[in-house]
């Protein structure tokens, strides 16, 4: 079964490859050229939703199935910042490291050198006939410094509950094992396998 997947983040790609193994995943822009998609939605689901069926629709083939990601990290020191505003929280056009090192600095601004924080992913299938969303979660610490560099996004500063090392210093297994996306993507392949 073709999987496409709604977004060219080599790291998110990278990421559901590696978990849906059992399926042909391929990115968005493999088969049309990269648009612009507005995420304007309130929650990571709505988000998700709106990713899966822009590409559904751009590509036009009834045949698909596209699946969204749409995912981000809450801090609980920031009142859940940065939250569905994780890939933009630098501002538009802000890399991976750019909206790290923000998200640090306003921690230790709020006066301490960590803070629980959990991660949250939604993952949207759309098909011709169905619409799907599932969730998975992370909890942990977020850390005004970063270790390791493993991951993306902000895995160098996360560390899972339970654990000691940031997502930036554990193998991918174990990462794998944890990880937001792995939880969403396991519920999603429940659905895919009956569609």
């Amino acid at each position: 079964m073709k999987l496409v997947l709604a977004t060219s983040n080599k790291g998110k790609v990278r990421e559901i490859k590696a978990i849906c193994q059992d399926f042909e995943v391929i990115p968005y822009s493999d088969l049309i050229q990269e648009f612009e998609i507005i995420e304007d939605a309130h929650t990571f689901k709505s988000n998700a939703l709106l990713k899966a069926h822009a590409v559904f629709d751009a590509i036009g083939d009834e045949n698909i199935i596209v699946i969204a990601d749409d995912s981000g990290i809450s801090v609980d020191v920031l009142n859940g910042a940065p939250g569905i505003y994780s890939a933009r929280y630098s501002g538009k056009g802000a890399d991976d490291r750019e909206n790290l090192n923000t998200l640090m600095k306003n921690i230790k601004a709020a006066g301490v050198e960590s803070s629980p924080a959990y991660y949250t992913a939604a993952i949207a299938i759309v098909t011709k006939d169905v619409e799907r969303t599932v969730h998975g979660w992370m909890h942990g610490t977020a850390l005004t410094q970063a270790r390791g560099d493993g991951g993306f996004g902000y895995d160098p500063m996360f560390i899972p509950l339970g654990h000691k090392k940031t997502l930036g210093e554990l193998d991918d297994a174990v990462k794998r094992e944890l990880s937001h996306r792995s939880k969403a993507l396991n519920l999603a392949k429940k659905i895919l396998k009956i569609l």
